[in-house]
């Protein structure tokens, strides 16, 4: 991977990433080593080097004839992304990485190392077209979708990061992942499952984190949330609601004017049912916005009895917004008055915020 400033060579808006090994099923890789006019099995070397050991580097390829090690690497593993900078706080246990891929769009991603886990939050698309008004990621709008090697990468270099301890506290495993960054991941479908697969199949076809480690983001894209639903996975679904009723969801989640909340929440049910997870709604909490104690109860009345927990989000305000965090006696009245619907909810841990730490942030800076 480059190192940090390095000139990169940038393709022209509208090409296509480069192909990698792990856009490919195991049975696409055996079939694009043969191509190359290599055995079969070499992909599955291949593989192990890349998911089981985190190695993209060929001169760590000792089981592969050297002659091949440069041809399979330029044909299976090219450089997707360079680190533009990597911005930390919480004495380095949290960095956010602005990446710059091979076509010159910028996306973030954001690694968060707590006493008893380690959680990444990654990106499925450079920027996003659900046009949130609160968001900076949706008042960007969206570039493109990512592909899943892009996906993909971001995950396998912050477990680099972790294997090497370049993050502070020694060696360390990656816990949970989830797709919470730039994008929405419901909207890039296909490539956001397939790098679901690489990420939880176990090495060498993948990096063999567990499915209930995996957090997939949406904001109600109802048949997508249902098709989902019957992939057969453990993933747990976590859905945007930021507020209970239509009229106010209508302004703060747009796309709600196409799915209502009750349609939205059926999916949602359909899910936990389907998955036997839990489901979690992310609900942030905006400054004489969303956050009136009507709406907890309303909220509660919506929820209660269900397989759901509410994470309740005190919003990270971004720059020259009208949108601001609600106050802490606002906060604690919305806790009291779910809680007292029987709604697990917990208010969300703010780390980040120093730098720049809602998603879109980095990237709209440059």
């Amino acid at each position: 991977m480059p190192v940090p400033g390095e000139l990169t060579f940038v393709a022209p808006r509208g090409a296509k990433p480069p192909r990698h090994l792990a856009d490919l099923s195991p049975a696409d890789r055996r079939e694009a080593v043969v191509e190359l006019g290599e055995k079969p099995f070499r992909a599955n070397q291949l593989a192990r080097h890349y998911f089981g050991r985190l190695s993209a580097d060929p001169a760590e390829w000792t089981d592969i004839p050297a002659a091949s090690r440069g041809k399979l690497a330029e044909a299976l593993l090219p450089d997707l992304m360079s680190v533009v900078r990597h911005v930390s706080c919480d004495d380095d246990t949290t960095r956010k990485t602005l990446w710059k891929l091979f076509d010159g769009t910028l996306v973030e991603s954001v690694l968060m190392r707590y006493p008893d886990r380690v959680t990444m939050c990654i990106s499925s698309q450079a920027g996003c077209g659900m046009n949130c008004p609160f968001c900076a990621t949706g008042q960007a709008g969206l570039t493109r979708n990512l592909s899943t090697a892009e996906i993909v990468e971001q995950i396998a270099a912050g477990m680099r990061a972790l294997q090497s301890g370049e993050i502070p506290g020694g060696p360390a495993r990656l816990s949970n992942v989830v797709f919470m960054g730039m994008g929405e991941p419901l909207a890039n479908y296909n490539r956001v499952l397939a790098a679901i697969r690489r990420l939880t199949d176990p090495a060498p076809d993948g990096l063999g984190l567990s499915q209930r480690g995996i957090t997939v983001s949406t904001v109600g894209l109802v048949p997508a949330m249902n098709r989902l639903a019957d992939e057969g996975l453990s993933v747990r679904l976590a859905l945007s609601l930021h507020a209970p009723d239509d009229e106010l969801r209508d302004t703060l989640v747009p796309v709600n004017t196409r799915w209502k909340v009750a349609e939205v929440l059926d999916a949602a049910w359909n899910y936990a049912e389907r998955s036997n997870r839990r489901v979690s709604v992310e609900y942030a909490l905006i400054k004489d916005i969303n956050d009136q104690a009507w709406r907890a109860d309303l909220l509660g009345r919506k929820l209660r009895n269900r397989r759901v927990h509410v994470n309740l989000i005190p919003l990270n305000p971004t720059p020259g917004s009208k949108w601001t965090a609600s106050r802490p006696e606002d906060e604690r009245e919305f806790v009291r008055r779910l809680e007292a619907h029987g709604v697990p909810v917990t208010v969300r841990d703010t780390r980040g915020q120093e730098i720049d730490g809602a998603c879109g942030q980095l990237a709209a800076a440059g």
